[in-house]
């Protein structure tokens, strides 16, 4: 398998660079250095042409990064990124600034290429035009976690044509502080190699206070910026018109450094590289290609401060498991380039694949678009033997790992790398199981403000009891399917099945300690093998029995307060409490359900039998009180009658296959009663149903959903039409939205599709994009085959209002 994966992943490499297939969607914004929260670097204005802004971090701050092309031949230079011909006049003694040809931007899930062509000089005049391909790569790796975890991206510049140019890149200190006024300080490394004779230039830029886990305006005050390029490039640091103007009158740098050390914005000191390609070396026509490999990485030790079972912790990052300095690390991302962008290449080959089968060519482009957006508000951080995923709640309140976000953003980890969704997991339970969190249900978030990982002890975090129990419930099953699958085929992702069968019997131990391949026989720092067979399920049994008592405490308080949620927020804070939400009490329920097949994965059948009785009597219960009197749709509360709501939950009871079984009770069970005689079973002949939520709640989701927002959890479980419905809306909006910022999970449906207030964006969220992708693979294939029923004609509504109106207390008809 593995050897057919990389001969596989071999040839998609072959293309990658100028390949990135043709993107059809036009965002606003468009990724170029995403990693985490801190290393997030986009276009702006990415409709227009890149020259005419500054390049941005995902909060809207201009961030420096600009580069030039000039031809000797002509005396012209020509911006191509960024807005350095603000430092240059328009004409000067020794060059012109002039404008490139550019053909656009084309994208996939890590990798976005900007395209220009500039003509030839006149003695030149029947050669083609030079091609010019910025391509930056940050690498989604899901067979490698270790590649994953370095905070670097690269960015390559192709060339290919039959006259010379000269290219230039600088960075300013921007990249390392949010507030103008700070004063940095850099130098240069040089470092010589033996690999290919090379050799490598670093500049290295940091604050000259840093300020540990500190931020400004959401950007980290401390960590180091490495810039790398090959050693035979020319380099200076200096003011940047200085630096600018003398590479357009020349073409070179002087490889020198300005020495003397000052605030961002004083004298804007650049750390600039410039390269030359010789195209014409022989009297030949014919193009001649070339490229340099550039890399950025913003480097941080600590990455996050950790409330552990062991005490607050300063947490190392967790590639410095395998690599003992910055350097080693960064020499060893520099030139495991070409592994990286095929792993990386593999990936969005397949995405691409499975996207349009599962929705069409529009589909393929938004979850190419959201893939480095879910991943880039996450920091890698632990040791191999306890891996940690952080994620910073972006944009909305700054929270350490909010339990509703992980949960909206966790098909795309389902799909990619269940493993990392582990990762995300283990912090919170880790906290909780230790005693630091005072109340019996799952906490909201592990800190008021990323990277501060350090807890509630006073109980006073944002108030969503059932919400997080609910979704943490269903995260915690969704991880144990992910686990137990026979062949590669039946697995939740296909890049789970590959690697070593590893695993540490040790009690004590993680579960999910991280095992690297490291072997001649096969690429570095490939992860061993995800669950699967008998691995899986003693990785599952592991996990769950090391903190059982958790999964049951958060299960025995939906018991007593999902049923009838009193006044709460829900994941939608933004739109204030509400007492008995519908959809809300719909998670819990499916939570409870949920507990039942946790419980047996351990063996605790009395446990499972409990739970599983009480939810298929909550089920039941829940329709009479959420659904509407004439049984088209769902009420938003179950006192608010005229209203509706989105059942999104729904997803999650597809996501499990709860739908393909038989849930009803059984002969031997009864409804257990923990409200009197409110509780009611079941009324005589409904006992049998297929599934758990019942068929025709989600044909009346499928039918009127088109007239409400659209969401990605619930298209996925509506009918072929219209989910295709929802995505050519998706599409429309992002093609014409005016928002500024990335992806948007929060906007507006009408008018020009801008942002509502609150404004939301960059967040992990859309992740929930790959729902029809998560579904698609979930319990080896046979998760959205039972949702076929979707595609049948419409229900009657008379025979819904029959079957409904025998449950519905006389005195609210």
């Amino acid at each position: 398998m593995l050897s057919s994966f990389l001969t596989a992943a071999a040839a998609a490499f072959i293309l990658h660079g100028l390949q990135s297939e043709a993107s059809k969607l036009t965002p606003p914004v468009l990724p170029l250095i995403v990693r985490n929260p801190y290393l997030s670097t986009w276009l702006q204005d990415a409709r227009e042409v890149p020259w005419s802004r500054w390049p941005m971090h995902w909060t809207g701050q201009e961030i420096g990064l600009s580069v030039l092309a000039a031809v000797p031949a002509t005396d012209h230079v020509y911006p191509l990124l960024g807005r350095a011909h603000d430092s240059l006049l328009p004409a000067d003694e020794g060059y012109n600034v002039s404008f490139p040809l550019y053909l656009g931007a084309q994208y996939d899930a890590s990798t976005t290429n900007l395209t220009y062509r500039i003509p030839p000089p006149s003695t030149a005049a029947d050669s083609d035009d030079l091609e010019i391909v910025l391509s930056f790569l940050s690498p989604i790796t899901p067979t490698s976690t270790l590649r994953q975890s370095i905070p670097a991206s690269y960015l390559t510049v192709y060339v290919k044509g039959s006259f010379n140019v000269d290219v230039y890149i600088d960075l300013n200190g921007q990249w390392v502080s949010g507030n103008r006024d700070s004063k940095v300080v850099w130098d240069l490394h040089q470092s010589e190699l033996t690999k290919d004779n090379k050799g490598l230039k670093t500049w290295m830029v940091k604050r000259e206070s840093e300020q540990l886990l500190t931020e400004w305006n959401d950007r980290a005050e401390w960590g180091t910026l490495h810039f790398s390029a090959p050693s035979d490039v020319r380099h200076e640091a200096g003011t940047s018109a200085l630096l600018r103007t003398r590479f357009s009158r020349t073409g070179t740098l002087q490889n020198v450094v300005d020495g003397r050390h000052r605030s961002i914005m004083n004298e804007e000191p650049v750390f600039a590289f410039a390269k030359s390609f010789k195209l014409n070396e022989s009297s030949s026509s014919t193009p001649m290609a070339d490229s340099v490999l550039f890399t950025i990485a913003h480097i941080q030790d600590p990455v996050v401060q950790f409330a552990s079972a062991r005490g607050l912790t300063m947490m190392k990052p967790l590639w410095s498991s395998w690599f003992a300095s910055d350097e080693d690390v960064l020499t060893f991302h520099y030139f495991d380039y070409e592994n990286a962008a095929t792993l990386a290449t593999n990936y969005s080959s397949q995405l691409s694949l499975d996207a349009f089968e599962s929705g069409a060519d529009d589909y393929v482009d938004i979850v190419a678009l959201s893939a480095r957006q879910a991943m880039g508000a996450c920091v890698f951080a632990g040791t191999k033997d306890d891996p940690i995923l952080f994620m910073k709640e972006i944009s909305s309140d700054g929270n350490t790992q909010t339990i509703d976000v992980i949960y909206p953003a966790f098909p795309f980890f389902l799909y990619t790398n269940p493993r990392w969704l582990a990762y995300l997991l283990e912090p919170l339970i880790e906290h909780t199981l230790s005693g630091q969190y005072p109340n019996k249900y799952a906490m909201h978030d592990l800190g008021t403000h990323f990277p501060n990982a350090t807890g509630h002890p006073d109980g006073n975090d944002e108030y969503m009891p059932v919400e997080e129990c609910g979704n943490i419930l269903i995260l915690g099953l969704a991880l144990v399917n992910s686990l137990q699958y026979d062949t590669s085929d039946s697995a939740g992702s296909i890049w789970a099945t590959i690697g070593s069968d590893a695993f540490d019997t040790y009690p004590e131990s993680s579960a999910f300690s991280l095992n690297i391949s490291s072997n001649g026989n096969t690429m570095f720092g490939l992860d061993d093998r995800w669950g699967g067979s008998t691995k899986g399920t003693k990785q599952a049994e592991k996990w769950v029995k090391k903190s059982y008592t958790l999964w049951k405490q958060w299960t025995e308080y939906l018991i007593e307060f999902t049923l009838e949620p009193h006044n709460q927020l829900s994941t939608d804070d933004f739109a204030g409490w509400l007492a008995l939400q519908t959809n809300l009490a719909l998670k819990g329920i499916i939570g409870i359900n949920a507990m039942s097949a946790i419980s047996e994965v351990i063996g605790e059948s009395e446990d499972a039998k409990y739970y599983k009785n009480i939810s298929d009597t909550y089920i039941s219960k829940w329709e009479e009180l959420g659904i509407s009197r004439d049984g088209t749709h769902a009420k938003l509360a179950y006192d608010w009658y005229g209203s509706w709501t989105t059942l999104y939950n729904l997803y999650a009871d597809s996501l499990l296959c709860f739908h393909l079984d038989d849930h009803s009770l059984s002969i031997n069970q009864q409804p257990i009663s923990l409200y009197g005689d409110d509780q009611k079973p079941l009324k005589p002949g409904h006992g049998k149903k297929p599934g758990f939520v019942p068929q025709h709640i989600y044909k009346m989701q499928s039918d009127w959903y088109h007239n409400s927002d659209w969401e990605f959890f619930a298209a996925a479980v509506t009918g072929e039409e219209v989910r295709g419905e929802i995505l050519e809306s998706v599409a429309k909006w992002v093609n014409e939205t005016t928002t500024d910022r990335p992806f948007a999970d929060l906007h507006k449906t009408e008018e020009d599709g801008g942002f509502p207030g609150p404004n939301f964006f960059a967040r992990p969220v859309v992740g929930g994009h790959f729902a029809f992708l998560a579904l698609e693979k979930a319990c080896g294939g046979m998760a959205m085959k039972g949702l076929t029923f979707l595609n049948e004609p419409p229900v009657d509504r008379s025979d819904s209002r029959s079957f409904l109106i025998t449950q519905i207390p006389a005195e609210e008809l």
